[in-house]
């Protein structure tokens, strides 16, 4: 049996910099987050979705196209995505061996990188695993389940980057050959991912 792995899609964000929720900007037919989570549900090799929401919630609910997934909301989103980590990993499938983080404004991520570095970390098992977008890490980054406490234990913003960077010698990059995916904090940024002729999400 193929270990089981939990996807968890970060978007409790409240969008201060940009003004308005970012999930709910229009992209692709849908929305910035409805595009994540479209693209985490396509993932073959992602056993469940797990969506962690917070900054205009009800919006989200009520906005976004989130069916398939499992959504939970995240009371102190305020606090960074250290919280997120906490909420998401309170609800994964006790079975889950790893947990794939996606981010919920970065919609270049697409389902095939998805399959590959998830279905890379299945032959391997390493503890860290992650995109390496032609030299520049990236998402999706895999946590084995030994690490599920030291996520959890986390505080403030850009939580997991200091696991990745405290434990460089339990870290495998898989190659993707394509440029680093936009993540959106601003206006100017969402207007560059709307008319960029960057390639498809893959």
């Amino acid at each position: 049996m193929r270990p089981f792995v939990s996807g968890l899609v970060l978007a409790a964000g409240a969008s201060t910099r940009l003004g308005e929720p970012k999930q709910l900007l229009p992209f692709g037919g849908t929305t910035l987050l409805g595009h994540v989570v479209a693209e985490a549900r396509a993932a073959l090799a992602l056993d469940e979705v797990i969506v962690v929401i917070g900054g205009a919630a009800d919006q989200v609910r009520a906005r976004v196209d989130l069916h398939g997934a499992r959504v939970v909301e995240n009371p102190e989103f305020g606090e960074g995505c250290s919280a997120s980590y906490r909420t998401g990993l309170g609800v994964v499938d006790p079975r889950a061996e790893a947990v794939a983080i996606l981010l919920g404004d970065q919609p270049g991520v697409g389902h095939r990188v998805i399959d590959t570095v998830v279905n890379e970390w299945r032959g391997t098992r390493d503890p860290i695993m992650l995109a390496s977008y032609r030299g520049h890490e990236g998402h999706p980054l895999i946590f084995a389940r030994a690490l599920f406490d030291r996520l959890a234990a986390l505080q403030g913003d850009k939580a997991a980057w200091k696991i990745v960077d405290a434990q460089r010698d339990s870290l495998r990059a898989v190659a993707v050959d394509r440029p680093h995916p936009r993540d959106i904090n601003t206006r100017e940024e969402y207007a560059a991912l709307v008319t960029a002729a960057d390639p498809p999400p893959v």
